[in-house]
């Protein structure tokens, strides 16, 4: 008997469809040829905006990732994910299936039944349960669970990087509104300053010092700076009006926002930032998620060219008439094997075990470009981060120094030493100076908050359940 049965099997997988052996397919970046290290660090948080002591930041933080369609869909995507883990969760449990059919009908004089049923007026009743188990010998629903998982763990991934998003584009958005309302500001103190300007060149005018040439050449200089303050300002509103498209609201969100003083750069992030941090990285989650899931893809298409062993049971009740239906001569019952074997589909298999490695192949390439995109988005944060702090230092150094040329022009001017082109070309160089040191000082924290995002927001992955 043992004998029989090694035999049948032998010529049961020898009459299998043929197995297309592939061509070698993507392979996956070695991280650590990257550079790659194992650190132990503790930055960026999950909540890493928090340090920089801005309770209306927080609040408008608070309040996107609370109103923000693109959560609402991403936690739509995870709640499919969800549903797919079970359901293939499912296939690897018996299945079960109650049923009772009760038909009135003639039975047939020349048929299979004998009188007195042929030609009689008969109920025939069935009730019946039918238990099914898939034995997955060669593991295909195995290989499509551990598929669902890692598309789950792949959606709950980009669930964060959609917070990561939104949360990095309304903190940066915040910076680009507060240097805007910076840059307002400082085009207003000119404008002041410029305006004393004309005021005294009037003064000189009357006093037969200066002629109308720089009378002109002063209101120029105020109308332009009126000119720059209106941009600035209407700059500003477009984003108010981009920060409460963010937090899922109305324009007249964006108009509660109040300037904030930039004094300083944010506090500096660690000496050592170690490139493993990018394995917190959403994106590189998900992505590396996908690949898994396609190669699980591929053994479950494997699976398709072996015998599908499914073993199969029933017991019920059957009778001619409801009256004995529940009786005991009317039970049935059974219990067996059935065995499918693949031995010619005209290359379907084939066809769909090429398209699983295509779709492997794909997810591999596609986890290749986020991770050098995230050494690269990193690499450029770190960079303009570390050139940022020294060009501060020495424009602040030029913006003291130009203040002080420019007040000893003003002064010179008012006590008819100096000209007022020596006014003009100080009054342009405080005007750039003062609008650049504006901007570095939001730049710092938008670079700062890009480095949180290029590093994976403080995001952990949780373990899988």
């Amino acid at each position: 008997m043992k004998a029989l049965i090694s035999l049948l099997l032998a010529a049961v997988l020898a009459g299998c469809a043929a197995m297309d052996p592939g061509k070698p397919g993507t392979v996956q970046i070695d991280a650590a040829r990257l550079g790659l290290q194992q650190h132990e660090i503790d930055w960026p948080t999950d909540r890493w905006w928090t340090r920089y002591g801005d309770g209306q930041l927080d609040g408008l933080v608070d309040a996107a990732l609370a109103g923000s369609p693109s959560m609402d869909a991403a936690r739509a995507r995870l709640d499919a994910a969800n549903a797919a883990v079970r359901g293939a969760r499912a296939l690897r449990l018996p299945q079960a299936d109650a049923g009772l059919n009760v038909t009135r009908q003639r039975f047939s004089e020349n048929y299979i039944y004998p009188p007195p049923y042929g030609g009689s007026m008969l109920t025939d009743a069935n009730l019946r349960l039918d238990v099914g188990l898939d034995l997955d010998l060669w593991g295909r629903n195995r290989a499509r669970f551990a598929a669902a998982v890692s598309s789950r763990e792949a959606a709950r991934a980009d669930l964060e990087m959609a917070r990561n998003t939104l949360v990095s584009a309304v903190v940066q958005s915040y910076y680009k509104l507060q240097n805007a309302l910076a840059q307002q500001a400082v085009l207003e103190d000119i404008a002041k300053q410029q305006q004393k300007v004309l005021d005294i060149t009037r003064e000189r005018v009357g006093a037969g010092l200066d002629t109308r040439i720089e009378v002109r050449q002063a209101e120029s200089a105020v109308a332009s700076a009126r000119v720059q303050w209106s941009q600035a300002g209407n700059n500003a509103q477009l984003l108010r009006n981009q920060l409460a498209a963010l937090l899922g609201e109305g324009p007249e969100r964006g108009g509660h926002i109040e300037q904030v003083v930039l004094d300083g750069m944010p506090a500096r992030v660690p000496a050592v930032l170690p490139l493993e941090l990018l394995s917190r990285r959403p994106d590189l989650i998900a992505a590396r998620e996908r690949a898994l899931a396609a190669a699980s893809q591929i053994s479950a298409a494997k699976a398709e060219f072996y015998p599908n062993v499914n073993l199969a049971a029933f017991a019920g009740f059957m009778s001619l008439g409801l009256d004995s239906l529940l009786q005991g001569g009317s039970k049935t019952y059974g219990v067996g094997p059935a065995v499918s074997l693949p031995i010619f589909h005209g290359g379907a298999l084939n066809a769909q075990l090429g398209q699983r490695r295509a779709d492997r192949d794909a997810a591999i390439a596609d986890y290749n470009q986020t991770l050098l995109s995230a050494l690269r988005e990193t690499a450029d944060a770190v960079a303009s981060i570390q050139a940022l702090e020294e060009q501060a230092k020495d424009q602040a150094e030029s913006l003291q120094a130009i203040s002080a040329a420019y007040q000893l022009a003003v002064d010179r001017y008012r006590s008819g030493l100096g000209n007022f082109i020596q006014v003009l070309l100080a009054q342009n160089e405080v005007q750039k100076q003062s609008i650049l040191a504006a901007d570095m000082r939001a730049r710092a924290y938008e670079l700062d908050a890009q480095l949180a995002t290029a590093l994976g927001g403080g995001y952990l992955h949780p373990a899988k359940h």
